[in-house]
C-alpha cells in the first residue's frame, strides 16, 4: 500500500461567510486557501475560464438591461417631475447615462448575485446629484451593529493585498443621514443562509463550470506538450530504494497530475539491465467518445443551474435538438423572461424608485425589452398580416414616404376634405426668412386681444395686415419689432409630436394629414381652424363638428402639440417670405429686444398628457 499515492483534486465552490476577529469587515469566501475573502474574484475567474458560463451571463445581462430605460405613461403625470426624471436618465453622472450605468449593474447582478451603486449627494444634501456603478468584487460589508444592520461598507481596489490597497469606509445609503457626500447602496436577491452577502442564482452549477474550465485546460496542455495522450517510460537500470521511489513518486505527483500536466509522461524502473528504456502509450480506449459525453453532460448541468431550457437563447449551439423547434424556442424564451429576467429587472426598478423619490421625480419606469428572435413566423406569414411600414419598423428602418390614401368612406372623405382644403390655402415655408427659435410655449390665452396687439404694432410704425388671412407670410398679432426698430420678428407654429410619448405611426387621420402637410401657421390660422369641421367628433359631447384646435389639437389621447418658431428679417424685408435659414435661438432674439408673448400652457401640451387624457367631456 505504500506504493499507492492518493491525489486529491476536489475543489470547494461554496462561499463561506464569516466574521474574522480583528477585522472591521466580514470576509466573503473560504476561511483558508486560495479563495479566502475572494469569492467574488472566484466568480470572475470562472466567468473568464468557462465559455458556457460566460455566454449565459452575457446574454442574460443584455436581456435584463434591454434596449433602453423609458418612463411609463400615466394619466395624471407631473410634467415637472417627468422633465426632471428624463434629465436624470440622460445624465446619471458626468460621463454616463442611467442606461449605461444599469448595463454594468445588470452584469454584476447576474454574475455576482448583487450590485452596488455609489450615491453622490448635492452640496446642500437635498438631492442625489450623481449615481455611479461600483464593482461588487471591490466591496466588503462592515460588521453589523447591535441591531444586525449594516451601517457601512469597505472598498478596496485589490482585496488580495490590503496593505497596498487599504480599504476605506463608506457609509451605507441612508436618506435620513446625509452627512457623507458619498454613500453605497448594496443589494441583491435573497440568498438562503446568508446574512451580509448575496450569492448568484447559479451557484449550484459552479462545480460543472469548473469541469468546463478543467477540460479546456486539459486540451490546451495536450496541444502545448506535443502529446496526443499520456505515456509510460520504463528504465532498466535498477530499482531504487523505497525512500528514493517515494521521493520520485512525490515529485511526479507534484509535476504531472492535474489538467496543466496533460500529455506529460510517467517513469518506471526495473532491475533488468538487459532491457532498454521503452515508451508505452497508455491512452484509454474511446477517449474521444468519453470527452464528447462529458462535454454534453457539463453543458446540460450548467444550463440547468441557470434555468435555461434552450441553449439557443444563450447563443449556444446544440446538436441534441433541445429547443430547436419554434414552439419550444418560444416557450423557452417566455419561461426565461418571466422566471429569471423580470425578477432581476423588478428588483433594479425598485431600487431606482428609492433614488427617484429622494429627488421628487418618482414616476414609473420600465426596461424596454429586446425584441425576441424566433422562427415562429416566416417572412410570408409576416407579410400577410403586417404592412410594409410595420415590417420596416420591426427592422428598425424608417417608414416609406407615401401620400395620404384616398378614403373610400364618403363620410370620412367629406370630413377630412375640409381639413385638406384648409391646409391647401396655406403657403409653404419661403426661402428668405431666418428661423430664430422653435420651442415649447406656455402661458398665453386663446382669448387674446388682437385689436390691442395690432394697435401696439401700429404704434411701432408697422404696416398692418388682416388677421383673417390664412397665410404664414401674412402679419400676425404675435409679430413685432425689437427695441431698436431694426429687425422684424415673425412667430409661427408647427404641428409636432411629443417625444416623451410613443413614436409609432400616426393612427388618426387628422394627425396624419397635419403631419404630412408640413405647414407652418400663425396663431390666427390655428384659431380659424377651430371654426371649421376639420376633425369632427372630438369636440364637447363627442359629436361636435368644431372645437379649439389651438388647445386640443387632434382630440383626446392625441400625442401632438404646437411647437413655436420665431423668424427674423431686417425691417426693410419685413414683407419678405419666411426661410428656415433665418432660424436663430430665442435667447438671442430676446437679447436683441424681442420677447415672444406667452401662450396658455395647453398650447404646448399633447392632449395625452392633460387631465383625462385630453377628453373634453370626460
Amino acid at each position: 500500500m505504500d506504493k499507492i499515492i492518493s491525489v486529491d483534486l476536489s475543489t470547494s465552490t461554496s462561499p463561506l461567510v464569516q466574521e474574522v476577529r480583528g477585522k472591521d469587515w466580514i470576509e466573503y469566501g473560504d476561511s483558508t486557501g486560495e479563495w479566502k475573502n475572494l469569492y467574488p474574484q472566484f466568480l470572475i475567474d470562472l466567468y473568464y475560464s468557462s465559455s458556457i458560463t460566460a455566454a449565459i451571463i452575457n446574454a442574460t445581462a443584455e436581456m435584463i438591461n434591454g434596449e433602453d430605460l423609458v418612463i411609463s405613461d400615466e394619466e395624471d403625470r407631473n410634467e415637472e417631475a417627468r422633465v426632471k426624471l428624463q434629465n436624470f436618465i440622460n445624465n446619471a453622472n458626468s460621463n454616463e447615462t442611467l442606461h449605461e450605468v444599469l448595463k454594468k449593474v445588470a452584469f454584476d447582478f447576474k454574475l455576482q448575485g448583487a450590485f452596488a451603486l455609489n450615491i453622490v449627494w448635492s452640496k446642500d444634501r437635498t438631492q442625489i446629484a450623481e449615481v455611479y456603478h461600483i464593482p461588487v468584487e471591490k466591496i466588503r460589508c462592515e460588521r453589523p451593529d447591535e441591531f444586525g444592520k449594516t451601517r457601512a461598507y469597505y472598498v478596496s481596489g485589490d482585496w488580495t493585498n490590503t496593505r497596498s490597497n487599504k480599504p476605506y469606509r463608506v457609509p451605507a445609503f441612508n436618506v435620513n443621514d446625509r452627512t457623507s457626500p458619498n454613500q453605497i447602496l448594496y443589494t441583491g436577491l435573497y440568498s438562503p443562509n446568508m446574512n451580509a452577502y448575496h450569492t448568484p442564482d447559479y451557484v449550484a452549477a459552479n462545480n460543472w463550470a469548473l469541469v468546463d474550465q478543467r477540460v479546456a485546460e486539459f486540451h490546451l496542455s495536450n496541444i502545448s506538450n506535443g502529446f496526443s495522450g499520456s505515456f509510460m517510460i520504463s528504465f532498466a537500470n535498477g530499482v531504487p530504494t523505497q525512500e528514493e521511489r517515494f521521493q520520485i513518486e512525490q515529485s511526479l505527483t507534484d509535476k504531472f497530475t492535474g489538467a496543466d500536466n496533460a500529455g506529460k509522461f510517467v517513469l518506471t524502473f526495473s532491475d533488468d539491465k538487459t532491457r532498454t528504456p521503452e515508451i508505452t502509450a497508455i491512452t484509454p480506449s474511446d477517449l474521444d467518445k468519453q470527452y464528447l459525453a462529458l462535454q454534453e453532460l457539463l453543458v446540460q448541468n450548467i444550463l440547468t443551474g441557470h434555468r435555461v431550457t434552450s441553449p439557443i437563447l444563450m447563443g449556444i449551439k446544440s446538436d441534441s435538438g433541445l429547443g430547436n423547434n419554434a414552439d419550444e424556442l418560444n416557450s423557452a424564451a417566455n419561461f426565461y423572461s418571466n422566471t429569471v429576467v423580470k425578477p432581476f429587472q423588478q428588483h433594479i426598478l425598485k431600487v431606482l424608485r428609492k433614488i427617484f423619490t429622494v429627488n421628487n421625480m418618482d414616476m414609473p419606469v420600465r426596461f424596454e425589452q429586446l425584441k425576441p428572435i424566433t422562427t415562429r413566423f416566416t417572412n410570408q406569414d409576416l407579410a400577410a398580416v403586417m404592412t410594409q411600414d410595420e415590417i420596416r419598423e420591426e427592422l428598425g428602418l424608417a417608414p416609406l414616404s407615401v401620400d395620404v390614401e384616398v378614403k373610400e368612406d364618403l363620410t370620412k372623405m367629406s370630413e377630412y376634405t375640409v381639413l385638406e382644403t384648409f391646409l391647401d390655402t396655406l403657403e409653404d415655408i419661403p426661402d428668405d426668412w431666418e428661423l430664430i427659435e422653435e420651442d415649447i410655449v406656455d402661458g398665453e390665452h386663446e382669448e387674446f386681444n388682437f385689436e390691442e396687439a395690432l394697435n401696439v404694432i401700429a404704434n411701432e410704425k408697422l404696416e398692418l395686415a388682416s388677421t383673417g388671412t390664412a397665410r404664414p407670410n401674412a402679419r400676425s398679432s404675435q409679430d413685432g419689432l425689437n427695441k431698436s426698430d431694426n429687425d422684424f420678428f415673425k412667430v409661427r407654429y408647427v404641428y409636432a409630436k411629443d417625444n416623451f410619448l410613443s413614436q409609432s405611426g400616426e393612427t388618426r387621420d387628422f394627425c396624419r394629414i397635419m403631419t404630412n402637410a408640413k405647414k407652418i401657421y400663425r396663431k390666427e390660422d390655428i384659431i380659424q381652424m377651430g371654426s371649421q369641421a376639420v376633425n369632427k367628433g372630438w369636440g364637447p359631447k363627442g359629436n361636435s363638428a368644431t372645437y379649439s384646435i389651438w388647445f386640443w389639437k387632434g382630440g383626446g389621447n392625441c400625442h401632438h402639440f404646437w411647437s413655436r418658431r420665431i423668424y427674423k428679417t431686417s425691417l426693410r424685408g419685413a414683407k419678405s417670405d419666411i426661410t428656415s435659414s433665418q432660424l436663430i435661438g430665442y435667447t438671442k432674439a430676446k437679447s436683441e429686444g424681442f420677447t415672444a408673448e406667452r401662450n396658455n400652457n395647453k398650447v404646448a401640451k399633447a392632449p395625452k398628457t392633460m387631465p383625462n387624457n385630453g377628453f373634453i367631456n370626460k
